[in-house]
């Protein structure tokens, strides 16, 4: 009798995902408008890295956010003051609470490169008034793709959440990458859904 499936090991010090990527290719209709909530967005152009990297904390060091943070200053600089990649923050009840980043750099598409609420605004409808507007940006562009990836290290909601926001999945990749509690990028007690797994 042969396996139908394979188990491969994680490397001590690492952590490992699966990626799934999904893709929008016009504009869905009608698109849904969250109510109730206090908030507004407001682009930030060439954002301070300080500011940036204290948001990209607080509402991703629980999901090990930390592609950001392995960056130098000067790298993180060039991507995030680039014309053609926009940072917007959601602001609600006068907090920065949010983040959405819309990549223009290839021609024709946009990826949805970083979207995320702080933790004590999921189930309010933030999250859903931030994707309502980073869909109508998008396509305010001339673009035929707008596209995001995801894992399974993200809100246990975020890609049913995706596939209700109108993107269709189209590939899925396994990521291994270091611990980033062990490197310190994150802090040790980042999250207590991921246990470290040290040699």
């Amino acid at each position: 009798m042969n396996d139908v499936s394979k188990f491969y090991d994680v490397p001590a010090g690492k952590i490992a995902a699966v990626v799934t990527y999904l893709e929008m290719r016009s504009a869905p209709p009608g698109l849904e408008k969250a109510t109730g909530l206090d908030s507004k967005l407001r682009r930030v152009e060439n954002p301070d890295p300080d500011w940036y990297r204290k948001l990209f904390r607080k509402i991703g060091e629980d999901l090990l956010w930390f592609g950001r943070l392995t960056l130098s200053t000067e790298h993180l600089c060039s991507i995030l003051s680039d014309p053609d990649y926009e940072v917007y923050v959601l602001q609600a009840d006068g907090e920065d609470s949010g983040l959405l980043e819309l990549d223009f750099r290839n021609e024709g598409e946009c990826e949805l490169g970083y979207f995320g609420i702080v933790p004590a605004l999921v189930g309010t409808g933030a999250g859903r008034a931030l994707m309502t507007s980073a869909i109508e940006i998008a396509w305010s562009h001339s673009i035929n793709r707008f596209w995001l990836h995801t894992c399974t290290l993200d809100h246990p909601r975020a890609l049913p959440f995706y596939l209700r926001s109108g993107f269709t999945a189209y590939k899925r990749q396994i990521e291994i990458a270091d611990d980033p509690r062990l490197t310190g990028a994150l802090r040790r007690g980042a999250t207590k859904d991921v246990p470290i797994i040290e040699d």
